[in-house]
């Protein structure tokens, strides 16, 4: 009774394999830098070569509202795909799935509110700010 053994697949196809695909890298890169063109204009150096001269630091901070509405956008991305597969599996999940996805769209409900009060769906100015300013630069005029 002959049993295969780990060292009965032969290993050579594999190998021709990586050569061959070893042997266009090589042939690729040559030939672009045969037949490559070859300049040094003022921008080549520049980053993206986009003709604005870079300015200042790429270091910036951004306001912590930006990460609000960052999470509150990952966090609804992630429920788009949960309740998707729950639409798909509906009939095999039955009441449990129902009461499981209820849950997750109730928990869900509570942070759209805890970011709602945290200012996080806020994208303009506030109304009532502006029209205290507006209302102490017209008491200044007069």
């Amino acid at each position: 009774m002959d049993t295969p053994t780990e060292n009965s697949v032969p290993l050579w196809p594999l190998f021709l394999y990586g050569m061959i695909v070893l042997s266009l890298v090589g042939v690729m890169l040559g030939l672009s830098y045969v037949l490559g063109q070859r300049h040094n204009e003022r921008a080549t150096n520049e980053p993206y070569e986009g003709g604005i001269l870079s300015a200042g630091s790429a270091r910036i901070r951004f306001s912590s509202q930006f990460y609000l509405v960052a999470m509150l956008f990952v966090i609804f991305d992630v429920e788009t795909v949960f309740i998707f597969s729950w639409a798909i599996a509906f009939r095999e999940l039955g009441w449990y799935g129902y009461a499981g996805v209820m849950v997750f769209i109730i928990l869900l409900v509570v942070v759209l509110i805890y970011e709602w009060r945290a200012g996080a769906l806020d994208f303009g100015p506030d109304g009532k700010k502006i029209l205290k300013a507006y209302k102490r630069i017209t008491k200044q005029t007069t």
